[in-house]
């Protein structure tokens, strides 16, 4: 396996004969075997291990062994804790997306104090392969469909060009000691239930299903070189980068021009929702808005303007399905799920409780506007959002700063007030819907 290596790194271009390199050492067997292969390859190599403290005392004898197998070959060896479960709460993502992030910041952080020339983690085919299988459940355009790369940055994979199973061959042939992280035995997380459920319910139907979806990915690969170079012609010929503008006429002359806005559209963050009903608008007539953090996008009379917020407030924001933190206009998080017979109903005005079903995505967030009316939770007929604000006391700036959360035309709550008798959860909800305002 050392010749595949050698000859996969040489190919792909990866590291320099003899560089420096951050190894990530977690202590089990992908990058045990790695840091062993590198090392007996000539590169100069420096251990790093990331302890996330998610699973107790199992992840201070990672820690504890990391470092004696470090120390074991010799190598320099560098270990950073974090507190996962904090930060993931705090930016309102996944412990998952967490760790990934904690880890590759501080990666590169070393790489950088230490002057490497690159960062090696142990990625490899089967890794590929999951994440191929997870963002086709999730949904994903062609990018998501090619797999692991091979070097993105400063961070190289060397052992994307062998399986799992030649890992721990080639381990239990060199007699190397590495340890097992329990939590990639359960299915607790979507990736291990890819890894432990899915692929062997594949393999029942085809035994060589995971050489079929790497020819697959390859294939998927080289045919996006041709979307990429594609898709570069058609946004240089829609967009006037310097007026920031987007001609209507050009764009309509592409096979998909929805696949032109979401390629020239994603780096000014707006999401698929809002691309999808950007792309409605182009045979609408002008005056409609649409907005990002940073970007406001107007549909002009023969063009789509694209210009900075300058500070000025969004005026509307799509929740869609499957979302479950939102940032902005404030942090809110997002649960839904089945009743049991132990639901609560939290009757925090910071919280809105509704029956999922009655629900229209996505989801709008957005200020209040004259006429606007809804049934008040407990109440059996309409009333004006405005006669609320009034029978409520609220100020001209409360007003201004209330919003409401809409489902197709229908408003479902004011956010932080009250929730529209229609969409409560009633003894005949079956599937409950809550956002909590943090």
């Amino acid at each position: 396996m050392i010749r595949t290596i050698r000859h996969y790194i040489e190919k792909e271009a990866l590291l320099n004969p003899g560089g420096k390199v951050i190894v990530g050492l977690s202590g089990g067997v992908d990058s045990v075997v790695l840091l062993y292969l590198l090392h007996r390859l000539g590169y100069e190599c420096t251990a790093a291990h990331c302890n996330f403290h998610l699973r107790g005392e199992e992840s201070v004898r990672d820690e504890a062994f990391a470092g004696q197998l470090a120390a074991s070959f010799p190598v320099p060896f560098y270990k950073q804790d974090f507190d996962t479960y904090v930060v993931a709460k705090e930016q309102g993502i996944s412990i998952e997306m967490a760790a990934r992030d904690l880890r590759y910041e501080w990666f590169e952080t070393l790489r950088k104090n230490l002057h490497a020339d690159a960062i090696a983690v142990a990625h490899h085919k089967d890794d590929s392969i999951e994440t191929l299988l997870l963002n086709i459940i999730r949904g994903t355009g062609i990018k998501g469909l090619t797999g692991i790369k091979p070097k993105t940055g400063f961070v190289v994979r060397p052992l994307l060009c062998v399986s799992k199973s030649e890992i721990l061959k080639f381990s239990e042939k060199k007699e190397l000691s590495f340890i097992t992280d329990s939590s990639n035995l359960q299915d607790e997380f979507t990736r291990n239930k890819i890894r432990n459920q899915v692929l062997p319910l594949l393999e029942t139907i085809n035994p060589a299903v995971r050489e079929a979806l790497m020819q697959t990915m390859n294939n998927l690969d080289e045919a996006s070189k041709i979307y990429d170079a594609e898709i570069e012609k058609a946004c240089k010929c829609v967009f006037d980068k310097e007026k920031g503008s987007i001609d209507i006429a050009r764009l309509k002359s592409f096979p998909s021009p929805e696949s032109v806005l979401f390629e020239l559209l994603k780096g000014y963050g707006f999401g698929k929702e809002v691309i999808r009903e950007i792309n409605k608008a182009v045979d609408s007539q002008s005056g409609k808005e649409f907005y990002s953090d940073k970007y406001r996008l107007v549909r002009d009379r023969t063009e789509f303007l694209l210009l900075p917020l300058d500070n000025q407030e969004k005026k509307e924001y799509l929740i869609n399905r499957n979302e479950f933190f939102l940032e902005f206009p404030f942090r809110m998080e997002i649960n839904c799920g089945k009743i049991e017979k132990d639901f609560k109903i939290d009757r925090n005005k910071q919280t809105a409780c509704l029956d999922f079903d009655k629900l229209q995505f996505p989801l709008t967030l957005r200020k209040w506007q004259m006429g606007d009316k809804f049934i008040p939770f407990g109440m059996n007929s309409f009333q004006k959002i405005s006669d609320f604000f009034n029978n409520n006391k609220f100020s001209k700036p409360e007003k201004e700063k209330t919003w409401l959360l809409v489902s197709g035309k229908e408003i479902v709550w004011i956010v932080n007030h009250r929730i529209d008798e229609r969409f409560k959860i009633t003894e005949n909800t079956k599937n409950w819907y809550i956002i909590k305002i943090l």
